[in-house]
């Protein structure tokens, strides 16, 4: 009889250290997508609804903005009353880019302007990276999340090995 094996997104393909570089895959329990009815300040108690380009959190949940109205919220589920709700938990994959070089990484596979002025902690942006619609938020200094649809996974893994494995070959020269 045959039975099915629950496995995460990245399962065999993270994590890796190149250079600088480090990429794991990052669980970060629920994902839910939270639309408030009307103009909402709160998703959650203590926990804020995002503006454009911004991420808020509590002590174990998170919520990024993900388009007008929107957001997702990372960690313990939220049910408000007053907003359309989706559970997500099982259509992303998240890795987590870390290191020195993380930022010149990012900008071979990216349009945005990652500099600290422009992008500081906590700033969020659905974006492009490489050919993929994703989300990419500044969690650290040095370290960013990366979202995309689980059946990506192996295509993002792919692209930020190669940037990665770039960099580190200049760095080497």
């Amino acid at each position: 009889m045959a039975s099915l094996i629950a496995r995460s997104p990245a399962a065999d393909l993270v994590p890796l250290e190149i250079g600088t570089c480090g990429l794991r895959e990052t669980d970060v329990g629920a994902i839910t997508w939270v639309a408030p009815f009307g103009d909402a300040k709160d998703i959650a108690p203590g926990l804020a609804m995002p503006k454009p380009g911004e991420s808020t959190s509590n002590s174990d949940t998170r919520a990024i903005w993900f388009g007008a109205g929107q957001a997702l919220v990372l960690g313990n589920p939220v049910w408000p009353d007053d907003a359309a709700l989706a559970d997500q938990s099982d259509g992303w994959t998240i890795l987590a880019l870390t290191g020195d070089d993380a930022r010149t990484v990012l900008a071979r596979l990216t349009p945005l302007d990652l500099r600290d002025t422009a992008f500081p902690r906590d700033a969020t942006a659905r974006t492009l990276v490489g050919h993929m619609t994703a989300s990419l938020t500044r969690i650290g200094e040095n370290t960013y999340e990366i979202m995309v649809f689980r059946s990506m996974a192996a295509t993002l893994v792919h692209e930020l090995t190669r940037a990665m494995t770039h960099v580190a070959a200049r760095a080497a020269l």
